[in-house]
């Protein structure tokens, strides 16, 4: 199992409200650096807080399958210099990583070994205990994981606004897209499609950088989440969407190599409608860069 390495508190701007709060109605899935600062935390559906389209940068790795431990260091390295260029007043862009993960178990910071359904020192896959907020939840290929590094100043600096805004973004993927109609469920974060939850949801807020994100089930292998407690919830069911169009074919039956290309165009189409969407409710112009120009943001070349 591997430990996360708390992220050491800042100096908050002297400009923010010294008032700390919690976000209740999804306190399982935020987590707050310790110099974070409570927003207006007003349960309200995403609105558009600006009439411009801020610049994004896009690490587009959609077809790759990243290691856990690498895309994480990945997050926090971008973080940390995004609260550079803050202090600088040179942030000038936001960002996305897009891509797929090997089968791993992620934990939150406050998450219970209850939830797991095995030994943790035997588990079946690599486990990871992060700073994000939420209960365990699984990666593996066949999911699309978005990781926006997200400075809500330039948006809202509003954690319902922000969680309302990711799950309005995988709701419009599968309406447009699909025809599919998802919804959110009271008392919970993410999206459903009946009793079944297709997108979980789970983040960290560091100086309202925002890190972590959403993992939508696309077409993946739905055993792994049998071995766990889906995010904590009991009695619920994790679908995915392609079972969810399966169960719209009225059985038709199709050969294994039909199967395995249909699987890789739906990864294809979700992929594409979801920067899509993205880029429309977070109002952002994406510019696509690559894994050498990361790690060059990273050295801070």
């Amino acid at each position: 199992m591997a430990l996360a390495t708390p992220i050491s508190p800042t100096p908050s701007p002297a400009h923010r409200s010294s008032k700390r709060s919690s976000d209740r109605s999804s306190s399982c899935v935020v987590a707050f650096s310790r110099d974070n600062r409570a927003a207006n935390l007003k349960t309200q559906e995403p609105t558009t807080p600006h009439l411009y389209k801020r610049r994004c940068a896009c690490f587009d790795l959609y077809n790759e399958v990243i290691p856990y431990k690498e895309a994480w260091f990945w997050q926090k390295s971008l973080v940390q210099r995004r609260h550079i260029l803050m202090e600088r007043d040179e942030d000038q862009s936001d960002m996305l990583i897009i891509l797929q993960h090997p089968p791993v178990y992620t934990l939150g910071s406050a998450s219970l070994d209850k939830y797991l359904k095995f030994d943790i020192n035997d588990a079946p896959y690599d486990v990871y205990r992060t700073e994000r907020g939420g209960e365990v939840t699984y990666h593996g290929p066949g999911q699309l994981v978005l990781y926006p590094i997200i400075n809500l100043r330039y948006h809202k600096m509003d954690l319902h606004w922000y969680l309302r805004s990711l799950e309005e973004v995988v709701i419009r993927v599968l309406s447009s897209t699909f025809s599919i109609k998802a919804s959110r469920l009271d008392g919970f974060t993410g999206v459903w499609v009946g009793n079944q939850k297709l997108a979980a949801i789970g983040i960290r807020v560091s100086r309202w950088i925002t890190f972590h994100g959403l993992a939508l089930n696309v077409t993946p292998d739905l055993t792994p989440f049998q071995h766990i407690v889906p995010c904590g919830i009991q009695g619920r069911e994790v679908g995915s969407i392609s079972e969810l169009l399966a169960g719209m074919s009225n059985g038709a039956t199709v050969d294994d190599t039909a199967i395995h290309n249909s699987s890789l165009q739906l990864m294809d189409i979700t992929h594409e409608s979801l920067l899509k969407e993205f880029s429309e409710v977070f109002q952002l112009s994406f510019h696509h860069k690559s894994i050498s120009d990361l790690d060059l943001y990273i050295k801070g070349e």
